[in-house]
């Protein structure tokens, strides 16, 4: 994925409640953050570069270790994550804003929406768009099958599944705590300050450096995942248009390029050059895919996209908790291969894509930020999907084919290539697309490198420009040892397994979540009753007391019924007694409805006279005293 840079303030404005003092931060190394985490990733670097064959043959142990022992947690946790985010979102928390009680939203709605769809874009979407929903439809999971229509529909939705709401909510997660601590205690931004309700003081000590160390290494691999499956699918391309066969020294050769072009971008400092580029990239991702929406079987592509998201609201639940458990080594080879390798890729993302989402919704509540954040990303990568793999899976089925092998083998890296080719300007496209990953692999490179050396410099919003290039520099070799031991399932590997860590720190971050959102729930409750109660003050209750005295339930008879529950009870709700004689002179009205002249308690009181002449009747009803109108 990648994200623009932005810079809104990250320090809120204004006074701090009590104990959410700021605190400040220097532009130094954190020490015990950068150090640790620089050592474990370049000792795996050398290891990996010294021993391909043992480092292979440990990342192929460690796979099948996680997968087999392990996915159950992942897919368990992964669902976990979306109740929690709907909890929060749509419960009594959802009202809290991010930030101070007085702050607005930064961004316009418009323009918040378009920042988290940029953080939704990037190298995966191009890499899987087409090869993923055509492989669901060429190598279903273990156990599904059906006719070709009802295969070509499993596949879409099992990628909506892997692309959809539980990967937003994983997000959610970490980014709705993020944004509490920086833009409502004016905390800095680093992941240890999300659990600080939870573990309080110890996130300023070896805690604290310990939760920044799984972050930091977990966003390096998860970084170097991106960029390895960028490098690959742009090796492909540039095969696919006849220039260079694909290989990993042609690989690592890109990799050395792309690299070179950010560092340049980093020392000279030419940000707003970064944010344009950007920009440029969702206009032509966009471009793609209107262009396949349009030239291919547009009304099949809409019709897809509706029936496909009607498919798997109707389905996600139980899909949600699938591990193959029926399907021996077949379902664990497949587990492997997709919903835990995607469980483990979104977490180690989390801090990258976290800390964004939290620095761009300073003054949404917490209920804008849920469903912005799972709804938005979410329906603009379904209609990607939708758009993209449903076109390919027509072609396969209705078209020239072509797509899948005689074996039914999907070429992952090389299939959105050879979609594009078969439409019209089809060299155009091919070109366009390497373009557009190419420009996604230096910004996820550049802002990767950004985010890494925030949490690395304890917080500092502008950290040192060779901070920035070391991460970018050991990001780039870490996806180069990947990709010499044992590409793509090296790549996988490594998000799997830094995902294991890290998934501790999520689910502490949920509960640090809640004792934070009940604290301040509870302050809420507490500040509206004493508000009431300064305002309505001896007053309080008697709304709810009036109706008994006046009778309980009969009190509240139609004027036809009166005659009989005066006779029956009285004019008072009392049992009837023999009539008294006459009174005369003033009656008070004592009715609980006349005891206040506040309007606010009881506006019926502004015309009411409660001290009103009249007389009693011998049934005891009263007279107004002006045109002898009985009232009861």
């Amino acid at each position: 994925m990648s994200t623009p840079t932005s810079s809104p303030s990250t320090v809120p404005s204004g006074a701090s409640p009590p104990g959410s003092e700021p605190v400040t931060t220097t532009s130094s190394v954190h020490r015990w953050v950068f150090w640790p985490a620089a050592v474990v990733v370049l000792g795996f670097v050398a290891y990996t570069l010294i021993a391909p064959s043992s480092a292979e043959a440990l990342f192929l142990g460690l796979q099948s270790g996680i997968v087999r022992n392990f996915s159950w947690y992942y897919v368990l946790i992964a669902a976990f994550f979306v109740g929690f985010s709907l909890f929060v979102g749509f419960g009594s928390f959802g009202r809290i804003k991010l930030g101070k009680d007085a702050d607005e939203p930064e961004f316009s709605t418009g323009s918040w929406f378009a920042l988290l769809f940029a953080a939704g874009m990037g190298i995966g979407l191009v890499f899987y768009g087409v090869s993923e929903p055509l492989s669901h439809f060429a190598s279903p999971r273990p156990g599904v099958t059906g006719t070709e229509g009802q295969l070509a529909q499993q596949a879409l939705t099992q990628t909506f599944l892997h692309w959809g709401l539980h990967a937003w909510a994983i997000y959610v997660v970490l980014g709705l705590a993020l944004a509490y601590a920086i833009h409502r205690r004016g905390r800095p931004v680093s992941i240890r300050w999300a659990l600080e309700p939870l573990l309080g003081n110890r996130v300023r000590g070896g805690w604290g450096n310990l939760i920044d160390v799984i972050a930091l290494v977990g966003t390096l691999f998860g970084v170097a995942t991106s960029l390895g499956l960028g490098v690959i699918q742009i090796g492909a391309g540039l095969e696919a248009a006849g220039i260079a066969d694909s290989s990993t020294v042609g690989q690592i050769a890109i990799i050395g390029v792309i690299t070179a072009v950010t560092i340049v971008s980093l020392v000279t400092g030419v940000t707003k050059g970064m944010k344009i580029l950007s920009n440029f990239n969702l206009i032509l991702a966009a471009a793609l895919l209107l262009f396949v929406l349009i030239v291919g079987p547009t009304q099949f592509l809409l019709r897809d996209f509706v029936q496909s998201i009607g498919n798997y609201l109707q389905n996600v639940v139980g899909l949600s908790f699938n591990v193959t458990a029926q399907q021996g080594a077949a379902g664990e080879e497949w587990q492997g291969a997709w919903t835990t390798f995607y469980w483990g890729w979104w977490m180690s993302w989390a801090p990258f894509v976290g800390i964004f989402i939290a620095r761009i919704s300073k003054g949404r509540t917490v209920r804008q930020f849920v469903m912005g954040v799972l709804l938005v990303p979410t329906t603009l990568t379904f209609l990607w999907f939708a758009v993209l793999g449903g076109a390919a899976i027509h072609q396969q089925t209705d078209g020239a084919g072509g797509l899948i092998g005689a074996d039914g083998s999907v070429d992952i890296e090389g299939s959105l290539f050879a979609l594009l080719g078969g439409l019209p300007a089809g060299t155009v496209l091919t070109f366009g697309a390497i373009l557009l990953i190419g420009v996604f692999f230096v910004t996820s490179s550049d802002s990767g490198s950004l985010v890494m050396a925030m949490i690395a410099s304890g917080g500092d919003i502008e950290p040192k420009n060779w901070m920035r290039v070391f991460f970018a520099l050991v990001a780039a070799l870490l996806a180069v040892a990947l990709l010499l031991t044992g590409g793509l399932d090296a790549l996988k590997t490594a998000a799997i397994t830094t995902a294991l860590p890290f998934s501790i720190v999520l689910l502490l971050t949920c509960w640090s979540t809640i004792i934070a959102f009940s604290r301040e729930r509870r302050a809420y409750d507490k500040a509206e009753r004493d508000v009431l109660l300064e305002h309505v003050g001896q007053y309080y209750g008697l709304e709810v007391e009036a109706p008994t005295e006046r009778g309980g339930l009969l009190g509240a008879l139609p004027r036809p019924f009166a005659a009989v529950r005066r006779r029956v009870l009285g004019p008072r709700g009392q049992v009837a007694t023999p009539a008294t004689p006459p009174a005369t002179g003033p009656v008070l009205l004592t009715s609980p409805e006349a005891v206040s002249t506040d309007p606010a308690i009881d506006g019926r009181l502004d015309d009411l006279d409660v001290t009103a002449t009249g007389t009693t009747g011998t049934d005891g009803s009263a007279t107004d005293g002006t045109d002898g109108t009985r009232t009861s």
